[in-house]
């Protein structure tokens, strides 16, 4: 009953989003966002304050510097090139929408500005950049690629991505619609 509840979930919210198709983990309670356009899947998951933590922490951060990661709204990110002809992403030209405000997703050399500062070592600064979502990428037909994203919301706050492709000399569109950030509760 519980796995039949959670598919009329993903139906209902994929018809009151808007292509924007979603889906619970029954083990963990996460909960995954996905959509498709002109040859671009791109599906987000979220992570839990609790796996940031541990995540960094476990690859060296001291547990204040893996707080600063943990305190935003953090998702597993990944996109795929269901097309034909290749694609190119800059993750600098992604945005999100969140409470009437269209905002940029931090760099990596922003946050390689704040690790610094909190004295985060090396080893640990490049195990975070190799976990981040690449900052560009070429994607061939069938290639894929994932790594988290984080986004200044607050605990179970909602909001909206716009993200940014090219294909065939010409720059596309989609939007991820009412994505909910984890609660500390995971």
């Amino acid at each position: 009953m519980r796995r039949l509840s959670l598919t009329l979930l993903a139906v209902w919210c994929a018809a009151a989003h808007g292509g924007t198709d979603s889906s619970v983990d029954a083990e963990t309670g996460l909960t995954t966002w996905q959509t498709e356009s002109a040859g671009i899947q791109v599906r987000l998951t979220q992570i839990s304050p609790d796996q940031a933590r541990a995540f960094y922490q476990a690859r060296g951060f001291s547990a204040a510097a893996a707080e600063h990661y943990a305190a935003e709204c953090v998702f597993m990110t990944v996109v795929r090139n269901i097309g034909a002809p290749p694609l190119q992403h800059r993750l600098a030209d992604w945005r999100y929408l969140y409470a009437g405000q269209t905002r940029s997703i931090r760099s990596k050399s922003a946050w390689e500005r704040l690790w610094k500062q909190l004295g985060v070592s090396e080893s640990a600064r490049i195990a975070f950049n190799w976990a981040q979502f690449p900052a560009t990428q070429t994607f061939a037909p069938g290639d894929w690629n994932q790594g988290m994203t984080a986004y200044s919301v607050p605990r179970g706050g909602q909001f909206d991505l716009r993200f940014a492709w090219r294909t065939g000399g010409k720059t596309h569109t989609g939007t991820l619609e009412h994505i909910r950030c984890a609660d500390e509760t995971f």
